[in-house]
């Protein structure tokens, strides 16, 4: 955003075709979904987590699937159940009775990319064994703490809460996710092209199947991420941006507003949205756009606003309504 005071033409160029090469990969096998499939974009570039939330059949985990499938990474996959234990996540030490020593049997988040299917399937202490993990990029195994990948991602889906078989994620477990993408139902058009497809006896899900051509390995995820440092955020956006995060912490309708970790995740966000639509800084636009999928789960409704049916969506516009956008 150019200085009023110092005006410099806003630069504008296409997004790495790097990045762009993956988002048409996401796009030919899950339609009409492109706020998803940008959302998706700014966590690879963040270095972030992700949750992605819908109803079944929205193509949550196809879309996990298909941005593994693209990424050069070692993947992984946890298919979360209520019988899942935490050393079925992080791994235990077993007794090799050859050797008479204890030897580290490491569990599938031991990868760069780690697929965490249905994540509220199981109940708290197993969600929890990746707290750790997410927060800090290793994992203690008896006392003894483990390194993770430099590229230690994880996608994680889930269904509402509401739904029967389901746990709520602890809000500790939420604030370790930079976003939470909502994958809502498709439109009209892109469904009918869904069915069309499967009707041609080619679905989507075929076009994964048959394999998708890795487009970004590790070396070039870090260069992608290098480039976050160029992008400029002029200090009256980066004061609007904090004065939002700040705004949910005293607002009459949130038990719980966003924490310091909010505050660093809107500006990185905003940041990887500004890369990605070719600018060179962060304008009020990417700010307003990040608000809801960077802060929406690290906020809780009190009794009273839960009572009369608000969301978490319609609080933080409340929140957005109140403060100037900076020109």
């Amino acid at each position: 955003m150019p200085d009023a005071d110092n005006p410099t033409p806003p630069q504008s160029t296409p997004p790495p075709g790097d990045l762009a090469a993956l988002s048409d990969g996401i796009g030919r096998v899950v339609l009409g979904q492109p706020a998803v499939i940008e959302q998706v974009l700014v966590t690879l570039l963040c270095g972030g987590h992700a949750l992605l939330e819908g109803v079944p059949g929205t193509a949550k985990t196809l879309t996990v699937r298909t941005v593994a499938a693209l990424l050069s990474l070692k993947t992984r996959r946890i298919q979360f159940t209520p019988d899942l234990m935490p050393a079925d996540i992080i791994g235990t030490n077993v007794f090799n009775l050859q050797t008479q020593v204890f030897e580290l049997r490491a569990g599938p988040i031991f990868a760069d990319f780690v697929i965490a299917d249905e994540i509220n399937r199981a109940p708290a202490k197993t969600q929890s064994a990746l707290l750790e993990a997410m927060s800090e990029a290793h994992a203690t195994i008896d006392g003894v703490r483990h390194q993770l990948s430099d590229a230690f991602t994880v996608f994680a889906t889930q269904n509402p809460v509401e739904f029967e078989g389901t746990y709520p994620l602890p809000e500790a477990q939420q604030d370790r996710f930079l976003l939470k993408i909502r994958l809502d139902y498709p439109p009209a058009e892109a469904e009918r092209a869904v069915l069309e497809a499967i009707h041609q006896g080619r679905p989507p899900a075929a076009v994964l199947a048959e394999g998708l051509t890795p487009v970004l390995d590790l070396a070039g995820l870090v260069t992608l991420r290098q480039q976050l440092g160029v992008i400029r955020v002029e200090p009256a956006v980066l004061d609007y941006a904090l004065a939002i995060v700040r705004g949910t912490r005293n607002h009459p309708m949130l038990l719980l507003g966003a924490g310091p970790r909010g505050s660093m995740a809107l500006l990185q966000t905003t940041k990887a949205r500004a890369l990605l639509r070719g600018h060179d800084y962060v304008s009020p636009d990417d700010v307003v756009a990040m608000v809801g999928p960077t802060l929406g789960h690290r906020v809780v409704l009190n009794a009273e606003a839960e009572v009369s049916g608000e969301t978490t969506d319609a609080v933080l516009q409340r929140v957005l309504d109140q403060i100037d956008v900076p020109r």
